[in-house]
């Protein structure tokens, strides 16, 4: 037999340097992050439904029905269904998002604020940890304000008054500081920004009864499969869209004066500043939902006397579909 194949010898360093460097190097660490991300992904999910004593789910979910296509049922969705069980994640990640915001448009408000943000990493510690503050006190408040309104409702709360009132809110606050804690975690330990990806876990937890129900349509004959194809086309249009304007960026030309060292001149140096398009993000969309789908809401849980009608015909110009 002859000598062996120089390309075969090559092929096969190749695959055991591939297969050294999955094991000690950056696969080994993806496979740990990704294994990482999708255990959190599943704490997520079975808190989401462990459901908050002292609450009739008959009469929760008669109360959601009537409030289809309100502020409710955006929170709710964010939530990944939490908020309509009464569960321990039912204020999701969105207090710590609120806090978070609130801080960044201090930063540039509040002169002490500013400076924290021009310290660094110091500054940037600090800032994190007024944000979880924060966070507690916008989840204390929040989570008061539902079991208020819960025990409003009647024949809902099992047995209003103070012990439901604290048992509603020690379950949501902590749920709350979990999730936020969750998300550091995801970040550092996981792959990408842990609480946009535990925001769209709670968005995709929704997709499988959402495509369950267009099948049902579509064979119950209430919808032709013509329609049915065209909706899906146009999902996949919009997320592409989507993508494609959150990835795309301008590249800003920076060019370098030329530099004397000791008796030699350096010349200059050219390089590119990337600038997002999209830079705000989908928080404006959010907030721009939230504030329109506000007096839907509100309406409903107003009398239905005459003098209300006036606002009952502004949020029926407001309710989505119009």
């Amino acid at each position: 037999m002859g000598p062996p194949n120089r390309s075969t010898k090559r092929n096969h360093s190749v695959a055991s340097g591939a297969a050294t460097l999955a094991k000690t190097g950056k696969f080994g660490d993806l496979k740990r992050r990704l294994v990482f991300l999708v255990l959190a992904l599943v704490v997520y999910r079975i808190g989401a439904h462990i459901p908050v004593p002292g609450i009739d789910p008959a009469q929760l979910e008669q109360l959601f029905k009537g409030q289809q296509g309100g502020i409710l049922s955006l929170f709710n969705m964010f939530s990944g269904g939490a908020l309509s069980r009464f569960t321990v994640f039912a204020l999701g990640i969105m207090p710590y998002i609120s806090a978070s915001i609130i801080m960044q448009l201090m930063t540039y408000v509040i002169p002490t604020f500013e400076q924290l943000k021009k310290e660094g990493e110091a500054g940037r510690r600090k800032i994190t940890q007024y944000t979880r503050f924060g966070t507690l006190g916008l989840a204390i408040f929040q989570s008061l304000g539902i079991a208020m309104a819960l025990e409003g409702q009647a024949g809902l709360v099992m047995s209003p008054g103070f012990g439901f009132r604290f048992t509603a809110v020690v379950s949501l606050v902590a749920g709350t500081m979990f999730l936020m804690w969750l998300g550091e975690q995801i970040t550092e330990r996981g792959l990408g920004n842990g609480i946009s990806i535990l925001i769209f876990a709670g968005i995709a937890a929704g997709l499988p009864s959402a495509v369950g129900g267009l099948l049902e349509l579509v064979r119950t004959g209430a919808m032709n499969i013509l329609v049915a194809i065209l909706i899906v086309a146009l999902v996949i249009l919009v997320t592409y869209f989507v993508v494609y304007v959150e990835r795309g960026q301008r590249k800003i030309l920076v060019n370098y004066a030329r530099r004397q060292v000791g008796n030699k001149v350096y010349g200059g140096q050219s390089s590119h500043l990337p600038l997002k398009l999209n830079m705000a993000g989908v928080v404006p969309p959010i907030f721009a939902s939230s504030i329109i789908l506000l007096p839907t809401t509100v309406v409903s849980w107003v009398s239905t006397g005459d003098g209300t009608r006036w606002l009952r015909d502004i949020a029926a110009m407001l309710s989505p579909g119009q």
